[in-house]
């Protein structure tokens, strides 16, 4: 079977979990060397490390400019080209603006819109000099719609959306690409942490079944999504917001279905 990213260098950031470690892995299984990027290491991304020489990881924080300029450069270094850029670092914070404070909110539109811009300032110089590039940013349905105590969160990846849409006109006549994966409810440990609690669990029957698939996703599908856009198979595909998200947006469900025979 052919490897799709033989011969390709990606920039994974949040490397070590969650979305960004299973686009790290699947890079890999298709033939791609990984720089990863994460505040901290983990015993998956070790696993993967020992898997061959086509695996490094940087310790750093992505709000850290000089870090993440670093980091690119020994992905040059090492590789001696950079391909790929998935910028899959990020937190969220919850509440309504009046109970949200200001540390939470820097907090968040630090790590995913500074940190985001930083990385795809990293990367550009090199994907200029190669005239060619393909950048991932990972936003979220709720950069795409409202949710509710969800203003930090909603407003960052809002952010992310149109920080791609820009990306992808300034760059995309030197050959570089730029797309936003949207993804929906994922199986992360960040999604965990906050729908395991216990006053979550009737909100998160409540999601569940207002995602058309019935459940919730998993990090390799939304890993799926960036391997098709990494690879030459979307090649004229640039400027895009894909929700990844089992139909969760496509619109309201009020249980009609069942009255069809399909529930």
């Amino acid at each position: 079977m052919t490897r799709k990213l033989t011969g390709k260098v990606a920039f994974v950031t949040g490397a070590t979990s969650g979305i960004g470690l299973a686009c790290a892995q699947r890079f890999v299984e298709e033939g791609g060397a990984v720089v990863g990027l994460d505040i901290k290491n983990s015993d998956e991304w070790q696993l993967l490390e020992q898997s061959g020489d086509h695996v490094l990881l940087v310790v750093a924080d992505v709000t850290d400019e000089a870090a993440q300029k670093h980091a690119a450069a020994m992905a040059v270094e090492r590789y001696g080209r950079i391909d790929i850029l998935v910028t899959a670092a990020g937190i969220a914070e919850a509440g309504p603006v009046h109970m949200v404070e200001q540390d939470a909110w820097d907090r968040v539109l630090n790590i995913n819109v500074k940190g985001t811009y930083l990385s795809i300032k990293a990367v550009i110089p090199t994907m200029l000099e190669q005239c060619s590039g393909n950048i991932i940013t990972i936003g979220s349905i709720e950069g795409l719609v409202g949710s509710e105590g969800g203003s930090a969160y909603n407003a960052s990846k809002g952010a992310v959306v149109l920080l791609t849409k820009n990306v992808a006109m300034d760059y995309g006549r030197k050959g570089i690409r730029c797309n936003c994966i949207c993804p929906g409810f994922i199986e992360t440990p960040l999604f965990r942490d906050t729908i395991d609690l216990d006053f979550m669990q009737d909100y998160k029957q409540l999601i569940q079944a207002d995602t058309k698939m019935g459940r919730f996703g998993k990090p390799e599908e939304v890993a799926g999504v960036a391997y098709f856009l990494a690879s030459d198979d979307a090649s004229y595909v640039t400027g895009q917001s894909l929700p990844v998200d089992g139909g969760y947006t496509a619109g309201h469900s009020h249980g009609l279905v069942k009255l069809m025979g399909l529930d």
